[in-house]
């Protein structure tokens, strides 16, 4: 096949004067010509391509971003968050934020039950540290967020309450933290637009394991986004959007009326991110 075509594309953006933007759609275009002439690509299957494409921008909307959806569940996310985070041996691995972290949630004391709804009760606690010092962090903001029971997260469901499994606290001056919740659940994701379609096409399931979502933020220090993914849930081995990393799956260890998951968190100071 004639590859001078594709020189002479991205010649054509020689002229573009931030080099950054020249570097990525150049790359762009050579990907996307050797990925056509690698699978013989038909001008019928380039439109069906487009059709999908158009499909995914009609279904987002201002709370749904169906191509979030599309590159969570094509792995990308999990490689920009690989390529993105700080590598540090004894850093706290990051994982997806996920499309369903809502700010201006209230903050509660030490201690506090974040729980509206019924459910396995669960004691989660532990201690926010510097990843190279080991020493506490105090003052760490804290944002946790999970699903109901029933699958679905407060702000997708009318019935839940107001904030109902959704945290916000403080880490004290030894840089613990401590919270009441209950056990998570597996839930699938939205399977009624395009994406949907695809995972039926290509024989995938829908499902992401049950997990708590930890945003933790302190002066000084990068911001961590992860997640906790439950050892017992059957998906945590075959995650739709791949957030799982081993170092992140827990136990859920049995207590006295309900479980106990004691986890602690190590940050990157800024000045080695």
């Amino acid at each position: 096949m004639n590859e001078s075509l594709t020189h002479n594309v991205t010649e054509a953006f020689g002229a573009c004067a931030d080099a950054r933007t020249k570097e990525i759609v150049t790359a762009l275009v050579r990907h996307l010509h050797a990925f056509a002439r690698e699978v013989n690509l038909t001008h019928d299957e380039w439109r069906q391509g487009i059709e999908f494409l158009t499909a995914t921008g009609k279904k987002c909307d201002g709370i749904r971003q169906e191509f979030i959806l599309l590159s969570d569940t094509l792995g990308l996310s999990i490689v920009l968050d690989d390529i993105n985070q700080h590598h540090e041996e004894a850093a706290t691995e990051s994982s997806l934020l996920g499309p369903f972290y809502r700010d201006g949630v209230k903050e509660s004391g030490f201690g506090a039950n974040i729980a509206q709804s019924e459910g396995e009760p669960v004691f989660f606690h532990g201690a926010v540290r510097d990843a190279t010092s080991g020493k506490p962090v105090a003052n760490a903001l804290i944002e946790v967020w999970q699903t109901a029971p029933n699958g679905m997260y407060e702000g997708q469901d009318p019935d839940q309450p107001e904030g109902n499994l959704r945290g916000r606290f403080r880490t004290n001056a030894d840089g613990a933290y401590a919270f009441h919740s209950i056990k998570p659940t597996s839930y699938p994701i939205p399977t009624d637009g395009p994406v949907g379609q695809m995972l039926v096409a290509t024989g995938r399931h829908p499902m992401r394991p049950a997990h708590i979502h930890f945003r933790i933020d302190a002066p000084g220090y990068a911001q961590l986004t992860t997640a906790l993914y439950s050892a017992d849930d059957p998906y945590v081995n075959s995650d739709a959007v791949f957030g799982v990393k081993p170092s992140l799956v827990i136990e859920y260890a049995p207590r006295e009326n309900g479980y106990d998951v004691a986890r602690d968190f190590t940050l990157i100071a800024k000045e080695r991110a």
